[in-house]
């Protein structure tokens, strides 16, 4: 006769001994490597500082291990932080899919969808998603907007399902999907005397300011790729921290811009601005959808880019 199963029989190996960490710490553990210090993280989490302290030093005591050390003014992982920030993340991708999983299970009734996206698409991307958030009320959307170079950071971590942005890093084992046009225009004040002009070649506008977005933007790297594509040296004169500054730098006659068409008004006029006639501008580009090839792509995602491709029209294929 067999002997009675012990209580802990029917659980595979490893899960027998408890962590000897708590989830809480390891999220604050994951938030300071992630971000590069205590307060940022703490800011992240809406923790008090010592209260990250305080779990980071009781994660340390645990493992028996130095997992951070100082650098600067902030804090980087030594080599078993960084195997420990790994597992975490892991961890967490494991509940992302089971999270999902249950999702499915439910018919999509709950579940995370993660974006990141750069700033610019935050004059069309909450219209995008409206119809889907009404559609799947109980699918929580978070939305992380920053500079294209936060994005390929988020990207390169497997933060999000998806992120979008008109420049995807090459670097990266990516899909991309194109799903809108994004024209890059040169813009002035309304009454800029250049306004009254029928026709302007680039080279033209050099004489003028150039006001820029800062180092990292998409819309500026495409800018200043088209400006030596023709030999053109334009060095700006200003760089400002979103679209809007911009606009109102340039309203202020304080220099010409390159923006996105989607970052001004239907008719730029009412804000003051006006679209300059420069040859070989608009600038042709797009917006893209991507997201890791290398990492299964969640429901909420699969389910929002079905939606989006029958309500845009849109039939090219991830590439």
């Amino acid at each position: 006769m067999n002997p009675p199963a012990t209580a802990t029989a029917a659980f595979p190996a490893g899960l027998e001994r408890a962590p000897r960490a708590s989830l809480v710490q390891l999220r604050s553990f994951e938030a300071v490597v992630r971000l590069g210090g205590v307060g940022r993280a703490a800011r992240a989490l809406h923790l008090a500082q010592p209260t990250i302290s305080t779990q980071l030093k009781e994660l340390a005591a645990a493992l028996g291990l130095v997992l951070l050390e100082p650098r600067g003014r902030g804090l980087v992982p030594t080599a078993h932080g960084l195997r420990l920030a790994e597992a975490v993340r892991e961890m967490g991708a494991c509940w992302q899919r089971f999270e999902e999983d249950a999702a499915a299970l439910q018919g999509l009734k709950q579940g995370v969808l993660r974006i990141a996206a750069v700033t610019t698409t935050e004059y069309f991307l909450p219209d995008l998603l409206g119809p889907f958030a009404r559609l799947y009320p109980g699918i929580r959307i978070e939305l992380a907007v920053e500079n294209r170079d936060a994005v390929v950071a988020r990207l390169e971590r497997g933060a999000d399902d998806l992120a979008a942005m008109m420049l995807p890093p090459a670097h990266l084992p990516l899909a991309r999907w194109p799903f809108l046009k994004n024209p890059l225009v040169v813009v002035a004040a309304k009454r800029h005397p250049l306004t009254r002009r029928p026709r302007l070649r680039l080279a033209e506008l050099t004489g003028e300011p150039l006001l820029v977005r800062e180092a990292g933007s998409g819309t500026r790297a495409a800018a200043e790729e088209a400006f030596a594509a023709q030999g053109i040296a334009w060095a700006p004169r200003m760089a400002l921290g979103s679209n809007e500054a911009i606009k109102h730098a340039v309203r202020a006659g304080l220099g010409l811009a390159v923006l996105s068409r989607h970052a001004l008004a239907k008719e730029p006029g009412s804000e003051g601005l006006a679209v300059l006639p420069v040859a070989g501008f608009p600038l042709r580009r797009q917006w893209y959808l991507v997201w890791r090839k290398d990492r299964a792509l969640s429901l909420p995602a699969r389910t929002l880019l079905d939606d989006l491709r029958a309500r845009l029209k849109v039939r090219d294929r991830p590439v």
